[in-house]
């Protein structure tokens, strides 16, 4: 076998993917379309009449498109901010533990929730907090009145920024040991020779030499800030609390196929695709500037 000949098995193996690609993710995009016209489905795209930008306009006009954009951004950078914090914490303590069997029990029961599905954990977050749930038996028994988790505005982002969490940073925590396992121990052992304790070893050891790690995955998360989470927020919001819940995806859901407003659907996921695709190339070059982390 030649060397034109041994990646021509590559340039073919790779065949299957491209098409899909195609397929399911570039053909689709010529629906962009829809976005600057009044759509009709009966007409479909070819014969729907042109509007322009009006409906960018009009989404920019409208008071829901404050509150959803303020949702989403809320949400999702409190969820980073938490996905960055506590799995580093996490991982620190978990590092600690000496004895193999008890760490290996708690990496399991903590990697769990990750592979379960947001349809799953939404019915036992809903069980949890509902009127009759654990929850609010336990503040009656203290002698508090129960309250309605799910229908209160007040409530209900902090419940999804903590579910989130607890779905999420025993598996996101994976990163930070990895991490922590590339650490030179000589560098411990020298601390320690030095008369450091185990927190000095930490603040001055540990702790800077995760930053770099903590700085790649914070300008990384810059891409996603418009990533609430659909999945989770769909299973869990009713009309209760779309004002404080209700994020881009979930708007788009609603209003495109609930209420078959196609065109102004579909400007307002464009809208979130460019933001979204200017935050990502801003992270990688701010990722290769200050971590050195490139991926082409």
């Amino acid at each position: 076998m030649n060397f034109k000949s041994y990646y021509k098995h590559y340039h073919l193996m790779l065949w299957p993917g491209v098409i899909l690609l195609l397929i399911f993710h570039i053909v689709p995009m010529f629906g962009i379309a829809i976005a600057f016209q009044d759509f009709k489905l009966g007409l479909g795209i070819w014969k729907s009449p042109w509007i322009g930008f009006d409906n960018f306009t009009y989404l920019l006009q409208l008071h829901d498109s404050s509150v959803i954009f303020y949702n989403t951004v809320f949400i999702s950078l409190c969820k980073i901010i938490a996905h960055l914090i506590i799995p580093l914490f996490f991982a620190i303590l978990l590092n600690e533990v000496r004895i193999m069997a008890v760490k290996r029990w708690v990496q399991t029961i903590v990697y769990l929730p990750h592979f379960l599905s947001w349809v799953i954990l939404a019915g036992v977050v809903i069980d949890l907090l509902s009127l009759q749930g654990v929850v609010n038996h336990a503040l009656a028994s203290l002698g508090f009145e129960p309250i309605m988790f799910l229908a209160s505005n007040s409530w209900f982002p902090a419940i999804i920024i903590g579910s989130d969490i607890w779905k999420e940073f025993g598996f996101a925590a994976i990163i930070y040991l990895a991490a922590l396992a590339g650490i030179n121990p000589n560098l411990f052992e020298a601390a320690e020779m030095d008369g450091a304790n185990r927190f000095q070893q930490l603040l001055y050891i540990t702790l800077p030499s995760l930053l770099p790690t903590v700085i790649l995955l914070a300008t990384l998360s810059i891409g996603n800030i418009l990533n609430a989470g659909f999945d989770q927020i769909f299973n869990l919001y009713n009309p209760l609390v779309y004002d404080s819940g209700d994020i881009i995806d979930t708007y788009v859901y609603r209003v495109g196929l609930v209420q078959a407003q196609y065109g102004f659907a579909t400007a307002v996921g464009l809208m979130k695709s460019v933001i979204g695709f200017l935050l990502i190339v801003i992270s990688y070059r701010i990722a290769y500037r200050y971590a050195n982390y490139r991926i082409f």
